[in-house]
């Protein structure tokens, strides 16, 4: 199966400290891969790497054969490389229907045109609510983003990337912040996704990770130390390692 989405031996420093160190992976159309690792890995760095938020010191960027690594954010975006946040970046006085009908909009760079005016349109109309049902806040739909819940604004931030029709997206920590007795809905939101979507999803809750991801790739101090099944990380002595430090090998001891 072709790559949609590579990077090749990305690599960050800051002076002298290097944050991300020959870092390599792809990604399918379809693929569902995790990538997780301890507090201070890189990760964020990384997305932040991959999105054009920060310029490599060295390596490549590719999405779907095209070397995008030059390219800024917004460009990277229009070729369907696209991003959520850890923090909500949501306008408490729109709604989710105003969200997202100005990110379609925006795509089809009518944005400087007056929103009202595309209520009516159906083409406009039906893929918003379209978006919406797929993450299942239709009901929520015409409320002030400020009177609805947390884990909705987090479903609506994906809706919000759904609608720049993108090939591959990035999950900074979707479920961040986010009550328990909510992560189902985003765990169901994230199964009615695009199959064709190749979603790459930084998390800490590992039940989540487990359930969502058919891959996983782990980061610790800016270094790729595993990659493979589910199944396979918790066992991985590198993993444990970066996760526990000197309390692994007591324990192994004890």
């Amino acid at each position: 199966m072709s790559d949609l989405f590579r990077v090749e031996n990305l690599s960050k420093s800051f002076g002298g400290l290097a944050v991300s160190r020959d870092i390599s992976l792809s990604m399918p159309a379809g693929e569902r891969l995790a990538l997780i690792g301890p507090n201070g890995a890189g990760k964020t760095t990384f997305v932040n790497l991959v999105t054009g938020q920060l310029k490599p010191s060295a390596g490549r960027v590719l999405l779907n054969g095209e070397d995008v690594t030059q390219l800024g954010a917004v460009r990277r975006v229009r070729k369907g490389l696209v991003r959520t946040f850890q923090v909500t970046r949501l306008f408490s006085d729109l709604t989710p229907e105003e969200h997202v009908t100005l990110t379609v909009l925006q795509r089809q760079r009518k944005a400087t045109r007056i929103l009202s005016r595309f209520h009516g349109s159906s083409h406009v109309a039906d893929e918003v609510h379209g978006i919406l049902g797929t993450l299942g806040l239709h009901e929520v739909a015409r409320r002030k983003v400020g009177q609805i819940a947390y884990g909705q604004q987090r479903l609506l931030e994906i809706a919000i990337a759904l609608a720049l029709k993108p090939k591959v997206l990035l999950l900074d920590e979707p479920a961040a912040g986010v009550p328990s007795a909510d992560t189902p809905r985003i765990e169901q939101a994230l199964e009615r996704l695009p199959p064709s979507l190749a979603v790459l999803m930084i998390e800490h809750d590992m039940d989540l990770v487990f359930r969502f991801a058919k891959r996983v790739v782990v980061l610790a101090a800016g270094e790729i130390i595993f990659e493979g099944l589910p199944s396979e990380v918790a066992a991985d002595p590198k993993v444990r390692e970066a996760y526990l430090g000197n309390y692994a090998h007591a324990r192994s001891v004890a």
